[in-house]
């Protein structure tokens, strides 16, 4: 309201005249809210019960308020954890891909001469949550985050900090078991990961991560073990070449940062 309501319309809101439509009550509620002289108006107008009632109810609340037992502290560590660097919706997928390389264990000791199954599945491992890790039909509290300015790359990155936090360890786990270097799987996986990243400007992370998962296994684990070889671009030399590519990529998908802002179109 640009003007003050009238003493008949503030006496018909304090009297809840039904003649007042909603539209006037409400333009009388957002002025009195900004405007004190009206609102003292409006208290000279109340009756002596209605002002009764009213301190009534205020004693009522304080002595309510004052009985009642103060809200324990939320626990807020674990909930920016949960919603920064984490989602529930991970811990399948995580929890598949550490079966995936306990079984590449198991059949490198059963299947002698073939190539390590674990060097060849190192660089998806994180892949598959990493696609899940900002995503609309992952994430149950998509369109909360999605409107923060935390959206699109600081939180995909934080989970992806977060599956790569799980995956390390567990690769470290399984090449400790079969004899291959981490640094040699570790390479490639954070490579594709920064691929998956850089792609994800463009298509989407999830349609980047089911592209490379398809297009490494087509083209490098399908043939190695019809060949019962390691491919060259898994040989020890490649390591630097597979560092340099993963730095590169990384930088690359930093200067496409504004892509991740359209990421909930990809959805």
């Amino acid at each position: 309201m640009n003007t003050h309501p009238s003493l008949t319309q503030i006496d018909g809101y304090a009297a809840g005249d039904p003649g007042l439509d909603e539209a006037e009550v409400w333009a009388v509620e957002v002025h009195l809210e900004d405007c004190a002289d009206c609102r003292a108006r409006l208290a000279a107008g109340t009756t002596a019960d209605a002002r009764s009632l009213i301190d009534r109810v205020a004693m009522n609340l304080d002595r309510e308020l004052a009985l009642s037992p103060v809200p324990a502290g939320r626990i807020r560590s674990w909930s920016v954890l949960r919603q920064r660097w984490f989602v529930g919706t991970l811990l399948p997928w995580l929890a598949m891909t550490a079966a995936v390389l306990a079984c590449a264990v198991l059949l490198g000791e059963l299947w002698v001469g073939m190539p390590s199954l674990v060097l060849l599945i190192a660089p998806l491992a994180p892949l598959p949550g990493v696609a899940v890790a900002w995503h609309r039909r992952a994430d149950p509290a998509w369109e909360l985050i999605a409107a923060t300015p935390a959206a699109g790359l600081t939180t995909l990155l934080r989970r992806t900090a977060g599956v790569l936090a799980f995956v390390i360890p567990a690769l470290a786990v399984a090449g400790a078991r079969t004899g291959v270097s981490l640094a040699l799987m570790l390479a490639p996986c954070l490579a594709f990961t920064a691929a998956t990243l850089l792609l994800g400007t463009l298509i989407g992370v999830r349609r980047a991560a089911l592209g490379l998962v398809a297009a490494w296994t087509i083209v490098v684990i399908a043939p190695s073990l019809a060949i019962a070889r390691i491919p060259a671009v898994l040989a020890v030399e490649s390591a630097g070449i597979w560092a340099a590519a993963a730095v590169v990529l990384t930088v690359v998908a930093f200067f496409r940062a504004d892509g991740f802002r359209r990421l909930s179109q990809h959805g």
